[in-house]
């Protein structure tokens, strides 16, 4: 394709169009209102949100479920800070994010202008790729970079463009970007990793985010059958591994699942794909120091940066994990083992699984009402439809949600993950859902973080029509702190509690979504029904009990210790006091 003429408003809006992007998150701006203005003509549909966070949150919700590379763009200065905290919760979940952050003109640079801002160091440790632009003759060239990089390196970038390099004549190409895969990796890994399996006494798999994003799902089946090995979930990625399947054990973590634990606990090889191996993902939880510090352990990871970074590692392998796992199967085959179903191993996965099943039910039978956090959980996992997306927030009841929500496919299970920045679930379920129109989508959260995103955003989905699916956690307090204020310091609440409340389901009508109150476990099942058979936005006001009544376990144990006060004027508030 040869260049033809073209203003940078015009380059910038083509390149998105050549990558596949329909859909860009924002508050409108005069900053880059000549590009906006090309958006309806261009076929791209621009959100218009209630904050910044939930525009880069939609974009990283969205990026997760299709795997493509997804927009946003705010006004410069104020604009561009709001996108920090969400586009850091891309760069730890790998999500593909192209923050698009226009900035004071060039001229204005330096004056202490309105709204200027120093933009590029606020990204600089949470994208993996940061340009600006600094000729409107090069906008394509550069905005492709972003989008590549992007795609190449698995995570958020961020485009910065001087607000008067929107205007001008250039010339340009538009094309779109190449995909590149990592391949499978060294061939000398393939096979010292199949050698290690081979003589492996209880082999395990580590199912991570990479399995999912990477649409390797069929392929880490076909391993774990043909080795009998016990395949866990890491933390927060519940859709790594069909929880049905005879060999899932469930996911490791903060409030996981005690028989993958238990089953983790006895492996002498794990097999880590597509997982970093973070350390707040296999820190002791229930009381169970459950990482096989004995075992020998292969990772595979696209990311060459993370091998060997938390765990030390005897094998290890920058890889694709989807084209990984299939040369390991045929290297596997090539050595000849035994491939009949190992009974014993199966035996013991099914009785782990069983006793796990049984504890988990007697925590999440009562029918008390206010409901206990856990019922709510469980009668809502009951009650979604096969195939659901949900999001889920940080806290204390959005992390019991790893014990329950169970996933057959891939690109089900959105999270907060390891950043845990409050406000995530609603934004990121808005881009899932405009992503999977065809599936439910559900956004957990309690009411704290749910106050800080999710209230204004209901209306950003009545506006566009997103049927979203809100169900607010509410025990009118913060529950992740208020359980360490009673662990820690004997029950002194400062800033904890919430009672000021509104009803969010009448606050939802109020907006022009459908709103549910529901007390008693035993409608949580018809009121979810209703609300996916609606079709439209709607909030589910859950009240739960919090405080005391809550079985978990305090939030960040590992970072906590017992209060000791030396001047006499606190000396009352020691321990135990």
């Amino acid at each position: 394709m040869s260049k033809v003429k073209m203003t940078p408003s015009e380059a910038l809006v083509e390149t998105l169009v050549a990558e596949g992007v329909d859909t860009v998150f924002g508050i409108v701006g005069s900053a880059y209102m000549d590009a906006l203005d090309l958006f309806p003509a261009a076929g791209i549909r621009f959100i218009s949100v209630a904050h910044e966070q939930a525009a880069a949150h939609a974009a990283d919700g969205l990026a997760r479920v299709t795997g493509r590379p997804q927009a946003c763009i705010a006004q410069n200065g104020p604009g561009a800070a709001n996108f920090v905290s969400a586009i850091t919760a891309a760069y730890w979940a790998h999500s593909p994010v192209v923050a698009i952050t226009p900035e004071t003109g060039t001229m204005g640079i330096g004056t202490g202008g309105f709204q200027e801002l120093d933009q590029m160091p606020m990204f600089q440790r949470s994208t993996v790729y940061q340009v600006r632009v600094n000729r409107p003759e090069r906008m394509a060239e550069l905005a492709r970079r972003a989008f590549y990089m992007a795609k190449t390196e698995n995570g958020p970038v961020q485009l910065n463009i001087p607000r008067d390099y929107f205007y001008g004549v250039c010339e340009d190409e538009i094309y779109p970007t190449l995909t590149i895969s990592r391949g499978c990796g060294p061939r000398e890994s393939l096979q010292a990793a199949a050698r290690l399996l081979s003589e492996a006494r209880f082999p395990v798999i580590v199912a991570g985010g990479g399995v999912s994003q990477g649409d390797a799902m069929a392929e880490t089946v076909a391993l774990a059958e043909y080795l009998t090995a016990a395949v866990v979930n890491s933390y927060l990625h519940n859709d790594s591994f069909p929880s049905d399947h005879p060999l899932a054990v469930g996911p490791i973590g903060y409030c996981g699942a005690k028989s993958a634990m238990r089953t983790i606990a006895k492996a002498d090889v794990v097999l880590a794909l597509g997982s970093r191996l973070g350390p707040f993902g296999t820190l002791p939880q229930y009381d169970i120091d459950y990482w096989p510090g004995e075992a020998k352990i292969i990772q595979v990871d696209r990311d060459a940066k993370v091998l060997g970074l938390s765990k030390r590692v005897d094998v290890a392998s920058c890889a694709d994990v989807k084209e990984f796992a299939a040369e390991l199967l045929l290297a596997l085959k090539a050595l000849h083992l035994d491939r009949t179903v190992n009974a014993d191993r199966m035996a013991g996965i099914d009785t782990e699984k069983r006793i796990w099943s049984d504890e988990l039910k007697s925590w999440s039978t009562s029918a008390d009402r206010p409901m206990h956090p856990r019922r709510l959980i469980r009668e809502l996992a009951l009650a979604m439809p096969k195939g659901s997306i949900v999001s889920t927030d940080i806290g204390n009841n959005s992390s019991m949600c790893n014990a329950y929500f169970r996933f057959s496919d891939v690109r089900q299970h959105i999270s907060a993950l390891s950043w845990g920045n409050c406000g995530f679930a609603y934004g990121a379920a808005m881009g899932a859902k405009i992503g999977r129109p065809d599936a439910p989508v559900f956004a957990f959260q309690g009411d704290g973080a749910y106050g800080i995103s999710g209230i204004a955003e209901v209306m950003t989905a009545v506006r566009e029509d997103i049927p979203v699916i809100a169900v607010v956690a509410n025990n009118f307090e913060w529950g992740a702190e208020k359980k360490n204020q009673i662990d820690y310091y004997n029950n002194r609440f400062v800033g904890a509690n919430l009672e000021q409340n509104p009803d969010y389901a009448r606050l939802a009508e109020e907006m022009g979504a459908r709103g549910f109150r529901v007390e008693d476990p035993a409608e949580v099942g018809d009121v979810v029904r209703e609300a996916v058979a609606s079709n439209r936005p709607c909030v589910i006001n859950a009240i739960i009990q919090g405080g005391e009544a809550v079985l978990a376990e305090p939030f960040r144990r590992d970072a906590l210790q017992m209060p000791v006060r030396y001047l006499e004027k606190y000396a009352h508030l020691n321990a135990g006091k």
